[in-house]
Parts: structure tokens; C-alpha cells; sequence
């Protein structure tokens, strides 16, 4: 069995993953492992890939190793899975699986994206396993890397693999109408910026340049664009972490200053993009773990955002999954997603009117799942990272997010109250069915307080608020 390990830690040998690899290696010496450092040495590949096509042909099983870097793979491993594609080199019947390691912060995202591009290469994909980083130091964690690869090879020995169908594209683009929107005269106070990479293709982004040049003429604020093809990156983000307690990037490109001066400082922020590789693209991808000289501060919590997109997004579950999560965490009222693939002039008009009315009113929602599920797994980081961290732990103090249960007594307290109540069959009794409507109390006492609007009947009985009691 020949197994050649994708790297895609820009550490390299010092990757914390590849240390489960080593691992489970030692645990299969008939098994022969290679590894390509393909997060450390990708701008080599990207000048002479002939050695990674013919190591991946050799192969039997390639095996992914990376940490998650914000939702996806590193910028480099996706880089990597472009080149790739792009190789021609012919995959289709061999086995791909994948081992990550993080603090389980949307690895699924990031499972999937690998999973999605490697079905489109004719691999044969088999669940990977998703590890917290310090999953190795413990006797679990140990015995659950070796039932993954255990797992692995019964797999491959049975022909057992995922075979269900990317979901397919409903049609084809809709271009926009032929007469221009009339520019705001007037414009509010205020700025958009809009982000997005023109690639080297004019002629493949031209319809998303329609689109944005469409929402600029019907926003009602000033907008500029911001083209992350004409910035000069030095390269993806190493995790070095020299960014920690400074805020200032390991390289010297200026991105830092750059992303806060030209697109944090922006009231509303839209992202521009074409699909490619059921992603953003490589480029945004840099972009977005270059943002990691902020941490995990929510800088621009508040702030609604919106998406334009060119491409069958109807295809890309794990896309829009993508785009709804990175707002609900960052604390961002999502606007509206605009796409070319069914009324394009329709939808920019909805995106810039409920952008405006958001922006009018300092709209702000609650976070769903997607945001407190991972707000609370950067609370606990965070908090226990607070000596390295420092700028993170100061802005999370300062925004309260170190919301611990523990810290709620009176509610501990009077859930012991409750507890004893329900377990006293006499107390139960007397209370009867009171229990709920004892539990609707402090919500009565806020409808309580509501103005009477002028004109209407008031009688003493509670207000009904629906058909149904709840």
C-alpha cells in the first residue's frame, strides 16, 4: 500500500497533524508513507508540478493532512488542490481520505470542500477524521486515529466508499438586462466597499463586474472596489502566531494596515466573487486567513454584510453554508445574496435596498447556531489562551463574551429550586398545572409595560399574541 501524505500545514514537519500521521503510521509498517510539504513548499510546485503528478500517480491512497485555517483548508492546500485539478493528472479509482486537526471550529466545512473537489477528479473519497489538536496526548484519541486508518483500509480492501452525486447545476447564467441602472442622485452618508479578484480571465469575471457595477449605480452610498488580485501578497498565512500580541503580520506586505484602513473601516462590506473550485477561490482564501493579524476579534461586528455571486450556487450546499456562518460569527447582519442565475437584476435590487434599510437602521439579529456555536468554542479558546492571546482576551472581556454558564448563580440557584419542587409529589400536586404559567411571568410583565396605542379597546385580559399557546 503506498500512501502519499498532502501536508497542507505551511509548518511542515512541525505540523501538529502530521504528527497523527506519524502515528498511525508506526502502527502500519507494511504500509509505505511518503509526505509532500505542500503547504510549505507550494510557490516550488506551482513552478514545476511534474514531481507532485507523478508522486500522486504512483500512489495508492492520498491522505490530506492539515489544521483548519477559517472554515476551509490553508490558502496553500487550496492552492495545491488547483493545481491539481489543473495537472490533468488522472486520479479517477483511487482511494482519498483526510485527517485534520483543530478545535472542531467548522472542520465540516472544511471536510467537505476537499471531499466535493476530489469527487471531481474521479477519487474515491472515505470520511477522513477530524481531531481536536490535543486528541493525540490522550489514550482516545490514540485508539481513535487507529480505528480511522483501521477503518480506512477495510474500506479500500471492500470497495466501500461515498458514492453519492454532486448535486448538478439548475441552468445556466442569466445575464443582466441591457439598460443600465439610473446612478443615486443623491447619496447618503456612509460607505460600501466591495471586495472581490478579478483573475486573470477578464472574460471569465465580466458578468460579475456587470453585477457590481450594477449594485454601485443603485446603492445610495459612496462605494469603491477592492480587486485582491492587484494586492501583493507575500504569501498565506504560517500560524506563527508573531501576530498574537502585536496585531502586525510576520510578513511585511502591509496587508494588515491595508485590510483595516480600506475594508474594516467600510460601514457595509460586500464580497464579489466567481465559483471556482467550490470556493471563493484561491485568492480569497489567502485573503481570509490573512485576516488571522486580528485573531478572533469580531472587528467589524454590526456591520451587515452581502455576497455577488457568478456561478450555479444552487450546486454549493457547503458555499452557502459558508457564507451564512461567516457572517452569523463575525456578528454581521447577511444582506442579501445576489447571484446571475435567476434574476440578477431582481436580486441586486433587494440586496441594495435591504442593505440600505440595514444600514439606516443599525439592523442588527440574533445569532443562530451557526454564530453562538461558534462564538462559544473561540470563548473557550480564547479564555484559556489569554497569556498568549492578549489582544483576543482583552476585546472579549471588553464585548462580554466570556458568557460562562457557571457565572449565571441566581439562575443555578433557583434551577435547584425548581429541581426540588418537581421531585416533592405535594409540592408537585399543588402546583399543578401553575409550573408553566409561572414560567410565563417575566414575559407577561413586558407586555405589561407596552404603550396602548390611541384608539384601542383595553380590557384586563392578557393580550393573544397568536392562535397557538407555546
Amino acid at each position: 500500500m503506498k500512501i502519499l501524505v498532502l501536508n497542507g500545514s505551511p509548518a511542515g514537519d512541525n505540523s501538529i497533524t502530521l504528527f497523527t500521521v506519524k502515528y498511525i503510521e508506526a502502527l502500519y509498517p507494511d504500509c509505505t508513507f511518503s509526505v509532500l510539504n505542500v503547504g510549505q513548499h507550494i510557490r516550488k510546485m506551482e513552478r514545476d508540478f511534474s514531481s507532485c503528478a507523478a508522486a500522486l500517480q504512483s500512489a495508492d491512497l492520498l491522505l490530506f493532512s492539515y489544521p483548519v485555517y477559517t472554515f476551509l483548508v490553508p490558502a496553500q492546500l487550496h492552492r495545491f488542490v488547483e493545481l491539481m485539478k489543473a495537472s490533468g493528472v488522472d486520479l479517477s479509482g483511487k482511494y482519498a481520505t483526510q485527517i485534520s486537526t483543530s478545535k472542531h471550529f467548522y472542520d465540516m466545512t472544511a471536510h467537505r470542500f476537499l471531499e466535493d473537489n476530489c469527487r471531481d477528479m474521479g477519487l474515491r473519497v472515505l470520511t477522513g477524521l477530524s481531531a481536536d489538536m490535543d486528541d493525540l496526548m490522550s489514550d482516545k484519541g490514540q485508539k481513535q486515529a487507529a480505528d480511522f486508518f483501521s477503518h480506512v483500509l477495510w474500506s479500500m480492501e471492500n470497495g466501500v466508499y461515498d458514492t453519492r452525486p454532486l448535486p448538478q447545476p439548475g441552468g445556466d447564467c442569466v445575464p443582466l438586462q441591457s439598460a443600465e441602472a439610473v446612478p443615486v442622485a443623491e447619496k447618503r452618508p456612509g460607505r460600501v466597499v466591495i471586495v472581490t479578484d478579478s483573475g486573470d480571465d477578464a472574460g471569465e469575471n465580466a458578468p460579475l463586474a456587470a453585477m457590481i457595477g450594477r449594485l454601485q449605480a443603485l446603492l445610495p452610498y459612496d462605494s469603491a472596489v477592492v480587486d485582491l488580485h492587484e494586492f501583493p501578497f507575500k504569501g498565506g498565512c504560517i500560524g506563527c502566531f508573531n501576530c498574537a500580541a502585536t496585531g502586525k503580520c510576520f510578513y511585511k506586505d502591509g496587508f494588515d494596515d491595508y485590510l483595516r484602513q480600506n475594508i474594516q473601516s467600510a460601514d457595509a462590506i460586500i464580497y464579489a466573487y466567481t465559483i471556482r473550485d467550490h470556493s471563493m477561490g484561491c485568492r480569497f482564501k489567502l485573503y481570509d486567513d490573512r485576516q488571522f493579524c486580528n485573531g478572533h476579534r469580531t472587528v467589524t461586528m454590526g456591520k451587515p454584510v452581502g455576497y455577488l455571486v457568478h456561478g450555479a450556487l444552487e450546486a454549493e450546499p457547503n458555499l452557502q453554508l459558508l457564507m451564512e456562518a461567516r457572517a452569523q460569527v463575525g456578528g454581521n447582519y447577511l444582506a442579501g445574496i445576489a447571484t446571475d442565475r435567476r434574476d440578477p437584476d431582481g436580486e441586486l435590487r433587494a440586496l441594495a435596498l435591504n442593505l440600505s434599510w440595514a444600514l439606516a437602521h443599525s439592523y442588527e439579529q440574533p445569532q443562530n447556531f451557526y454564530g453562538v456555536g461558534g462564538l462559544k468554542i473561540f470563548r473557550d479558546l480564547i479564555y484559556q489562551m489569554q497569556g498568549l492571546m492578549k489582544a483576543d482576551h482583552k476585546f472579549y472581556k471588553q464585548h462580554g463574551f466570556y458568557d460562562f454558564p457557571q457565572k449565571r448563580k441566581g439562575r443555578l440557584i433557583g434551577m435547584y429550586a425548581v429541581g426540588a419542587l418537581m421531585t416533592n409529589d405535594k409540592l408537585r400536586k399543588k402546583a399543578g398545572g401553575k409550573m408553566t404559567e409561572g414560567m410565563t411571568l417575566p414575559y407577561r410583565r413586558v407586555l405589561s409595560r407596552m404603550p396602548v396605542h390611541a384608539g384601542s379597546e383595553t380590557d384586563e385580559k392578557e393580550p393573544v399574541l397568536s392562535g397557538k399557546q407555546d
